[in-house]
């Protein structure tokens, strides 16, 4: 080979590496701003919202301010011209692109925190997919990514937000890849998602935010107890869909009924205060990370809790307060295997941590998120017994979910292209290609 060809071979191969450098030193920049920005914003929010858990249990009677709480925050989303806007928003950015307004921040910011204070009973991560979202979108705007790029930037900043609120890093980086197209696994994200989720790790723990686990056994691998999980398993992924399915009817028919957002967050709120009078225990009000901790780690739990936070859940968002399902539904999840696992035969607590799994795997239609979500949270011990229960979970929990933005492009029946949205239903898409096949 002439010395003129290795130096134009040389010449491609540094072009070749220099185009790769650039894309790794633009992920590591986006990256490093969005974990950053996102773990301060996440500690910050996290404290936030524990600080009002906390002083609504030491002030019982900041529960009777929720119908106040409401009206709070419908002048808010309206003062900042936020209204309808929320998790939906920010998987149509992912999918279509689209501008993402920097002001929903603040109002879910405070929408969540006034929710928590008065004793709703919502979650977190629909604030952090959120404020995530937004935020990494605005970063990418900064840098002046492309239409294309603005999605990666977003996906980062989600997976940067939940890991500041619940220290799963893997799980986050994979679950806001793999949530917003079930079946479409966009590798080029992963990359700026896992290191801004690492560092949004390390600055949510400077400020003391330690990370969700809990202690809990997994049994020795056995035939039987596979069986027994597996049927606790497609119990729970066809609790999920009555779970998402009272979320959304409640929504409908309270937006039908009372067309007013005052008037509704208001009756909302009066609604949450008598289901507590009723129930004479506050503990379905706010996330229940005690309940839920009580169920892996305790083994004990009402037999009827999973019903009843459906129930307060489907009312407090219905009616239009702040937060998130996905705690709820890890309450939901966890509250029905710790009650059904010991007529199975399984350990109350370890059946609570399948649970727990597996009605989010159904909710969200993330199976390899869910996996690796339940080894951050128990351990990789059960690992086996996890992956079986979310394969049930997927297939049996149908084509309903928690965001209707989420698009599923494969049948959970066969192997057909169905590429539908959450909720919409393929029944219709599977027999026209099976007709077309």
């Amino acid at each position: 080979m002439s010395m003129k060809r290795v130096g134009e071979e040389l010449r491609r191969r540094l072009e070749q590496a220099g185009i790769y450098a650039r894309a790794l030193g633009k992920w590591l920049a986006l990256a490093t701003a969005a974990g950053a920005g996102c773990g301060l914003l996440g500690a910050w929010f996290h404290i936030a919202v524990e600080t009002a858990a906390e002083l609504r249990g030491e002030r019982p009677w900041l529960l009777y301010g929720l119908p106040l709480a409401g009206l709070a925050i419908v002048a808010l989303y309206k003062l900042l011209r936020t209204e309808g806007q929320g998790t939906n928003d920010i998987f149509n950015e992912v999918h279509q692109g689209g501008s993402i307004s920097l002001l929903l921040i603040p109002a879910i910011f405070l929408g969540t925190v006034l929710t928590h204070l008065c004793g709703g009973s919502a979650g977190r991560e629909g604030a952090a997919l959120q404020m995530g979202g937004a935020l990494g979108y605005r970063v990418g705007r900064l840098f002046g990514f492309d239409e294309r790029d603005l999605r990666i930037a977003t996906t980062t900043g989600m997976a940067a937000f939940f890991t500041a609120l619940f220290g799963t890093p893997l799980a986050a980086a994979v679950f806001s890849i793999a949530v917003v197209s079930v079946d479409s696994f966009y590798h080029a994200a992963f990359f700026p998602a896992l290191i801004g989720a690492l560092e949004a790790y390390g600055v949510s723990r400077l400020f003391g935010v330690e990370p969700t686990s809990f202690l809990v056994e997994a049994p020795p691998l056995a035939t039987g107890l596979l069986i027994r999980a597996g049927i606790l398993a497609g119990l729970c992924g066809m609790l999920s869909v009555v779970f998402c399915g009272t979320i959304r009817l409640t929504e409908r028919q309270l937006h039908k009924r009372i067309p007013s957002p005052w008037l509704r967050a208001f009756a909302g709120g009066c609604a949450v205060i008598v289901l507590t009078w009723i129930c004479g225990t506050t503990d379905y009000n706010g996330a229940g990370m005690q309940v839920i901790a009580a169920a892996v780690e305790q083994g004990t739990v009402r037999p009827e809790a999973f019903l009843l936070k459906i129930l307060f859940t489907a009312v407090t968002l219905g009616a239009g307060f702040k937060g998130g399902e996905v705690v709820p539904s890890f309450f939901v999840g966890a509250a029905f295997g710790c009650a059904a696992g010991p007529l199975l035969g399984l350990p109350a607590g370890f059946a609570a941590a399948l649970g727990l799994t597996s009605v989010f795997c159904g909710a969200t239609n993330c199976p390899l998120a869910s996996i690796v979500l339940a080894v951050e949270l128990f351990g990789a011990e059960g690992m086996l017994y996890f992956a079986l229960a979310c394969c049930v979970s997927y297939v049996l929990s149908g084509y309903g979910g928690l965001y209707s933005s989420q698009t599923i492009l494969h049948s959970k029946l066969k192997g057909l292209y169905i590429n539908v949205h959450t909720n919409d239903g393929p029944v219709e898409n599977e027999t026209a290609a099976e007709a077309v096949k």
